[in-house]
């Protein structure tokens, strides 16, 4: 499994309206080939309330990169979650884990 990871910087003041529209979001991701899981957390940390990780497993590196990014559900994903972010997140991929605890 292939695990997408990125840290979105709401913009401070938006982030109840970004949660709603991450639920609104979340089946369109949800329903792609190769989707596994999606985790949404948002940070503890003072002065960082606005932070959220995201996890996202894949089957394969390319059920995201290939197959999500070029489907019509990433479109209306865009629009959905992409005006919420400063700055725009970098996403990253990671494979299977080396150790576990």
């Amino acid at each position: 499994m292939i695990l997408e990871s990125a840290l979105l910087d709401v913009r401070p003041g938006q982030e109840e309206a970004f949660v709603a529209a991450f639920e609104q979001a979340r089946p369109l991701i949800s329903v792609q080939p190769g989707f596994r899981s999606l985790e949404l957390r948002r940070c503890l940390d003072d002065g960082r309330r606005s932070r959220f990780l995201l996890q996202v497993g894949w089957e394969t590196l390319q059920d995201h990169t290939e197959g999500f990014r070029r489907s019509a559900e990433y479109v209306r994903w865009r629009e959905l979650l992409h005006h919420f972010y400063e700055p725009f997140p970098e996403v990253e991929h990671y494979g299977e884990p080396v150790l576990r605890g």
